[in-house]
């Protein structure tokens, strides 16, 4: 049962039968002999079927809630087993929002340390999709902000407080200032992250409550190509001053705190609601309120 609940998760991620075949490694006649199969056991239909895929019924909406923690118990209990057998080992998948990226080495590397046989895949996603990988058991882990948009059925620990620097160029306007309002910034031509970033719409409401009209002269997913237009002193930024610190600054880079209001938002690690844990996990929230507890002292 628990390969069919599988396909069952595929296919309300993929949302095409082919593709979740693909995904589950199988052939699509044997992802969809699953579905029916579980169709035949539970006596309800699952699926709403047409010439493609058209969607999940109610009562296949509820049966994917119970697939996904019924699959993810058995996934910590399999790995339950095996740690106690051999210790921490696989691999732990951890998706963060960009802004957070540069400091999920604090984490991992002291994880590591301490779990040698573990690795790692980090995915750089935005908020939404960090909550949609965690939910699909995509991803064990994710780093977002805690504070901004709704999280869902999550565990979470809060690492560290996000604060707003105006990166820019010493020549450049406001270049020279110890500090800097939102109403100053709103005047800088900015490169910025894409819309679909959380970063994105915090930093346009600061703006818009400014009196501002953002208009980024450039936009970009990757902090790393907004952090190479700022280095050469000829493009402006609003970045978490975490960030700034970790990608370190130049001598043609200030990072200037902004104020009136100072803005501040809760970056943190999120984690299936689930007891027990699995070992991997119960091991890197341990890992992240040992980090905690170092950012915030």
């Amino acid at each position: 049962m628990i390969q069919q609940l599988e396909y069952l998760i595929a296919l309300a991620r993929e949302r095409h039968f082919g593709r979740a075949a693909e995904a589950s490694g199988v052939t699509q006649p044997t992802l969809s002999a699953g579905i029916k199969q579980l169709e035949e056991m539970l006596g309800v239909l699952l699926v709403q079927r047409g010439s493609r895929f058209i969607g999940l019924t109610p009562e296949g909406e509820r049966t994917l809630d119970w697939a996904r923690r019924i699959v993810g118990d058995s996934r910590a209990m399999r790995q339950e087993i095996t740690a106690l057998q051999h210790g921490l080992t696989g691999r732990l998948r951890i998706a963060a929002i960009p802004t957070a990226l540069a400091m999920v080495a604090a984490i991992t590397t002291p994880y590591r340390a301490r779990h040698p046989d573990v690795r790692f895949t980090i995915l750089s996603q935005n908020s939404i999709q960090v909550l949609t990988l965690l939910e699909n058991l995509e991803i064990d882990a994710g780093i977002t902000y805690l504070d901004n948009e709704p999280l869902g059925r999550v565990n979470t620990v809060p690492l560290y407080q996000e604060r707003y620097q105006l990166l820019t160029a010493p020549d450049a306007p406001l270049g020279d200032r110890d500090s800097v309002t939102w109403a100053e910034v709103a005047q800088v031509p900015l490169c910025l992250l894409t819309p679909d970033m959380q970063n994105r719409r915090i930093i346009e409401g600061l703006l818009r409550d400014a009196g501002g009209d953002p208009q980024p002269t450039l936009e970009s997913n990757s902090v790393i190509v907004l952090f190479a237009h700022i280095r050469t002193g000829r493009w402006a930024s609003v970045m978490p001053a975490k960030l700034a610190e970790t990608l370190g600054l130049t001598d043609t880079i200030r990072a200037i705190p902004i104020v009136e209001p100072e803005a501040v938002h809760t970056i943190g690690l999120v984690v299936p609601v689930r007891e027990p844990m699995t070992p991997q996990t119960a091991a890197l929230v341990a890992e992240a309120r040992r980090v905690a507890a170092v950012m915030q002292s």
